[in-house]
């Protein structure tokens, strides 16, 4: 036994490449423990974070919060758990398969490193950043205003682009030893290539900024530009996102907005629905009088149309119809309340024109057929048929 345990001693101080075959296995052992364990230990920690925010978290519930912060914890955990492992190893003065020096390798080594972990506390920050960016939004949820809903994403998606600015200022500062204060002055020279080569991408940024500041619009607003039609969905740095009341998503730059005639639907008080209905030419005068007096009363009388007057005029002499124009406006912003008053108007007329006698006129055309007949040449025809 006792010589089994020499052996296994003398074993385990064999080296390679400077390390013994004890300093791999604790290394080895240290990774397969850690990568074991981090799930684990991310979640304790991330539940242990949260249980201190519980009471600003505006109802966020422990998932989400999981869902945002877990992912770069476990990053931040693999960095040192590798860490760990290669503390036990020596690099060799030189590697035998390449003329690598201890000292380049071990700098090369150090800078990759850092930067992985700092690239993985940037990952966390801006996670930490999101998590509070939705605790804000829940805020903004209880308000009345819309304004808040508007502001706090893009106040939430400027922080991390300077927080990501930031992290690359720091990452060439403290990592590469760059000095960030000559480098910021030297992009001042090339900064006007820089704006000619991103003019579009600058002056969709300074649309958003203008965007903000005037506010022709908010999150919910129904708007009208370049003929689009759509709600607003997201206001972002470049671009805002609307969905059209078809259902498609369209994606506009910020500088086609302040460049526009934008018209704010949400912002009307009423909506004008105008149209003409034909009726048959042989509609009797005093029915047609009468149709145009009941659609004017039901104009009048209905709820949503009622407080603005409305139109009912025999207009024109159509091609193949007697035209009634039909003018009403409808008290309301939402488009789907617009088209279901709409319907009830439309309804209410088929009603009333089936009530007189009367229909409703279609494209129609009189065709006079001419035939002129000729004796002679019939039978000048049927005389060669004959021969």
């Amino acid at each position: 036994m006792k010589l089994d345990l020499v052996e296994i001693n003398r074993w385990l101080r064999q080296e390679i490449w400077r390390n013994s075959i004890e300093d791999y296995l604790w290394a080895l052992g240290i990774l397969v423990v850690g990568f074991f364990i981090k799930r684990a230990v991310s979640r304790i920690m991330s539940k242990w974070v949260f249980r201190m925010v519980r009471k600003e978290s505006e109802g966020v519930p422990l998932s989400e919060f999981l869902r945002l912060i877990r992912p770069p914890v476990e990053f931040l955990l693999i960095l040192l758990i590798v860490y760990l492992a290669f503390e036990q190893l020596k690099v060799p003065e030189i590697w035998p398969w390449l003329n690598v020096r201890k000292t380049a390798l071990r700098v090369f080594i150090d800078k990759l490193y850092q930067v992985v972990f700092i690239i993985g506390m940037a990952w966390a920050g801006v996670r930490i950043i999101k998590y509070v960016g939705l605790v804000f939004i829940r805020k903004a949820e209880k308000t009345e205003s819309r304004v808040d809903d508007q502001l706090v994403p893009f106040f939430r998606d400027l922080t991390i682009l300077l927080f990501v600015i930031a992290i690359c200022f720091i990452v060439l500062g403290k990592v590469f030893e760059v000095d960030v204060l000559t480098l910021v002055t030297s992009l001042g020279i090339g900064g006007l290539a820089l704006a000619l080569a991103a003019r579009e991408t600058l002056e969709n940024l300074f649309a958003s900024f203008a965007l903000m500041l005037d506010r022709p619009f908010t999150l919910g607003d129904s708007i009208n530009v370049g003929g689009t039609e759509g709600t607003i969905e997201t206001i972002g740095f470049r671009s805002t996102r609307l969905r059209t009341f078809d259902g498609s998503l369209v994606t506009i730059p910020n500088r086609l907005l302040t460049s526009q005639t934008l018209d704010n639907l949400t912002e009307r008080r009423l909506r004008r629905a105008r149209y003409y209905i034909g009726l048959a030419y042989d509609t009797p005068s005093e029915a047609l009088q009468a149709i145009v007096a009941e659609i004017q009363t039901t104009l009048n009388e209905h709820e949503k149309t009622r407080q603005e007057p409305g139109v009912v005029r025999f207009d024109k002499f159509g091609e193949s119809s007697l035209d009634l124009l039909i003018i009403f406006y409808v008290l309301t912003q939402d488009i789907k309340e617009f088209n279901q008053v709409k319907e009830e108007i439309n309804l209410a007329i088929i009603k009333i024109v089936e009530k007189h006698g009367a229909r409703f006129a279609f494209p129609a055309r009189e065709l006079y057929i001419r035939n002129e007949y000729t004796p002679s040449i019939s039978a000048d025809t049927e005389n060669k048929k004959g021969f």
